[in-house]
């Protein structure tokens, strides 16, 4: 009973502020998100028809026919003629199963198992991959960001080595405000930025340490997503800017390999976390080897549009991600993961967001389009080719809102926002959820950086706010403390896992109210003459770009 009446007063609150406004309001009731719907949509996708949705498989296939034929059904227009497929080139680098690492110094050698102990892989176009007594360097946290007067890599050569790096940032492990952003991890935290810079020092080899405090998914989770068939944008996948070996070792097995060589990876991992760490060498070098299948395959994109009604040449962007992980191979057999809440929640909630909008009446005055990306498992691939290749103009794009993992539970007194701290579109969600008696703050877990991981980073570093925003931990029924746990247990225990599995059981009431504060922050965005902007402390400032300032956009 006071769950209704808490939406019925809600229901008054947007009246009068419609009133207030001079703008009348638009949307259906939130009784138009239906339930079943969304339902439908993650059970079908979440079935083993769909083998887990990896790009390039027949999987894929029928995930690409499904989103299809359900914007045909809703009313989407293509945006290509009559398609509605932005085809993404990419390849698919296979390992096999057999990949080695050896570890050679202090009068031992020592072979590193696969998958129990490292996985390794290369994203070099090549079908063998090799690193031959390539010596191995600690480079802590292999970090180079001048604006925090911070260099792992000064002061030694690391051509042709192997560097070991740890992941998260400096701020991260001591907690201390004033190094990088204090307990908020940043882009620098990241395992494909150490990757990247290790290969921009010459590196032949990266090895990155796991640590699940650290990575903020457990090392299962890591095998599920480096084994099997990688990829890389086709464009990119030639081997310019890479090492030759790239990979993770286990935490024990790092121990184990600092042990080899003399040396306390607790003392030398605290050091690095301090101003004037100098990089080591370890002593030790290291063999590897890969044998790659290769493989081009298109993988699309699936695009609609709503086109607006006043200003169509303007538009907002909702989006989430279409591809899996597929198959995991395992000792007890094959296994699928499914990915029901990673993100078959998040395609699902995108059809109900086009369901709603396409009913809307009238249509919102700037266009509404709805992508569902591949690729953003294998690293944000879909829309960094999206961002670089955009169907509508990014000087024109209001804003990009994400859906990923949506909350699956009961309703909750806040709301969390990924990309907290970055642009005025918080200001939007902020008075939205006001309306339905809840508040907005950052992300439960910056230390992790989750941000940097969702398709939103690829639209904010191009120019354009983008943010991914659900439910918070404070379950309105049992508090904050159950609530955190149950979103740990998601990480620890289903994420990138056979267990992430669609369940009749499911509470999706938390959901639903997540999908409305979506609508309405959308209608809000697509009927105002104003673009947001990146606030003057964020890390993306830099990238807001004159055309932000509404009064320098052509609109017709």
């Amino acid at each position: 009973m006071m769950r209704e009446r808490r939406k019925a007063l809600c229901a008054v609150l947007l009246a009068c502020l419609g009133a207030c406004s001079g703008t009348p309001r638009r949307g259906p009731p939130s009784a138009d998100l239906e339930e079943n719907a969304f339902r439908n949509a993650v059970r079908s996708l979440a079935d083993d028809e769909y083998e887990g949705r990896r790009p390039g498989t027949p999987g894929a296939d029928k995930t690409v026919e499904y989103i299809v034929a359900q914007f045909h059904r809703i009313g989407l227009k293509p945006v290509a003629g009559d398609s509605y497929l932005q085809h993404v080139p990419l390849t698919e680098i296979t390992p096999d199963a057999n990949a080695s690492l050896g570890v050679s110094g202090r009068g031992v050698d020592k072979v590193l198992q696969y998958t129990k102990d490292m996985v390794i892989w290369t994203r070099r176009e090549v079908t063998d991959a090799a690193l031959h007594g390539s010596e191995l360097v600690f480079v802590g946290y292999g970090i180079v960001a001048p604006e925090y007067a911070w260099n792992d890599y000064a002061g030694i050569d690391v051509h042709g080595k192997t560097v070991l790096a740890m992941v998260g940032d400096p701020g991260h492990a001591t907690k201390d405000p004033k190094i990088f952003r204090g307990n908020a991890q940043t882009y620098y935290g990241l395992w494909n930025y150490k990757v990247a810079e290790a290969a921009r020092h010459g590196a032949a080899g990266v090895l990155l340490i796991h640590d699940t405090g650290s990575a903020g998914y457990p090392w299962a989770a890591v095998v599920n997503a480096s084994t099997g068939p990688q990829f890389e944008l086709a464009s990119a996948a030639g081997g310019a800017g890479r090492a030759a070996i790239e990979g993770w070792l286990s935490l024990a097995a790092t121990r184990a390999v600092f042990t080899q060589a003399g040396l306390d990876l607790q003392s030398l991992s605290e050091a690095a976390a301090r101003t004037g760490f100098k990089a080591t060498s370890l002593g030790l070098t290291v063999e590897a080897a890969v044998h790659n299948t290769l493989r081009r395959i298109d993988s699309p994109n699936v695009v609609g549009v709503i086109p607006g009604r006043d200003r169509s040449r303007e538009c907002l962007i909702y989006t989430a991600h279409w591809d899996g992980l597929g198959r995991q191979a395992a000792a007890a057999g094959e296994a699928i993961l499914p990915g029901a809440i990673d993100d078959a929640s998040g395609i699902a909630g995108l059809l109900s967001l086009a369901q709603s909008f396409s009913r809307t009446r009238p249509a919102a005055d700037r266009s509404i389009v709805f992508i569902a990306f591949t690729g953003t498992e294998a690293g944000l691939l879909g829309s960094a080719y999206y961002a670089s290749h955009p169907l509508f103009p990014l000087r024109t794009t209001v804003a990009a809102l994400n859906l990923d993992l949506l909350h699956i539970g009961g309703p909750t007194r806040d709301v969390m926002v990924y990309g907290y701290g970055n642009s005025d579109l918080e200001d939007y969600y902020r008075e939205a959820a006001l309306l339905q008696g809840r508040e907005v703050h950052g992300d439960a877990d910056p230390e992790l950086g989750l941000y940097y991981r969702l398709d939103p980073f690829s639209f904010a570093r191009n120019g354009v706010p983008a943010l991914d925003a659900g439910a918070g931990i404070d379950d309105s029924a049992r508090g904050p403390a159950w609530g955190q746990q149950h979103y740990l247990d998601y990480f620890a225990n289903r994420y990138r896992q056979p267990t992430d599995t669609y369940s009749a059981d499911w509470d999706v009431r938390g959901t639903l109210d997540d999908l409305h504060l979506y609508y309405e922050v959308g209608l809000r965005l697509a009927n105002s003459r104003v673009f947001p902007r990146f606030l003057p402390d964020s890390e993306f400032r830099s990238t807001n770009p004159p055309w932000r300032d509404a009064t320098a956009v052509d609109t017709q």
